[in-house]
């Protein structure tokens, strides 16, 4: 693999995990939990929405968009997620974790100096996966402070920087 690619993916591999470790022991209800319930862009996400939507994206952008991937994506059926417990979500962002290695270690040096197209515009291969990334650490935020509502203010403790860049290594 590239090492280019290596670091998005460890970037990507990061972002996920501290998804999961944000979520992993937390009931259904707390998954399921909108702070502000209401219609399209007046509600707000629950954590378990987010987390899909997480990895939805990212198979979006970098298996479908990148990889050439059959579309699969149900983007309307992410926001409308309800989970009986963690193992949906674990097992959605596993399977992305896979397929998103796979597209990566795949990737040539004259792939990720490439574009593809999306709704007839060119894209390049190095945005994309920026895109995803930025978006995940977006949503990653969210997820944060929706933890923090449902818990009264208290968070949860997440590694520094260079605790996760140690781990990454």
């Amino acid at each position: 693999m590239l090492v280019e690619s290596r670091n998005y993916l460890q970037r990507l591999d990061d972002l996920r995990r501290q998804v999961l470790a944000l979520v992993q022991d937390l009931p259904a209800e707390a998954l399921n939990w909108r702070p502000v319930e209401g219609r399209d862009d007046h509600a707000t996400n629950s954590l378990a929405v987010l987390a899909a939507h997480v990895a939805g994206a990212e198979h979006f952008w970098i298996a479908e968009v990148i990889g050439g991937f059959p579309p699969t994506r149900d983007r309307a059926g992410e926001f409308a997620l309800q989970v009986a417990d963690i193992s949906e979500l674990t097992y959605r962002l596993e399977k992305t974790s896979a397929e998103t290695q796979a597209v990566l270690e795949a990737l040539t040096e004259a792939d990720l100096s490439s574009t593809r197209e999306r709704e007839g515009r060119q894209i390049s291969v190095r945005w994309a996966l920026l895109h995803v990334i930025e978006h995940s650490a977006l949503h990653l935020g969210h997820m944060q402070i929706t933890y923090q509502l449902w818990m009264g203010g208290q968070s949860k403790q997440s590694p520094r920087w260079y605790e996760r860049l140690k781990a990454a290594d």
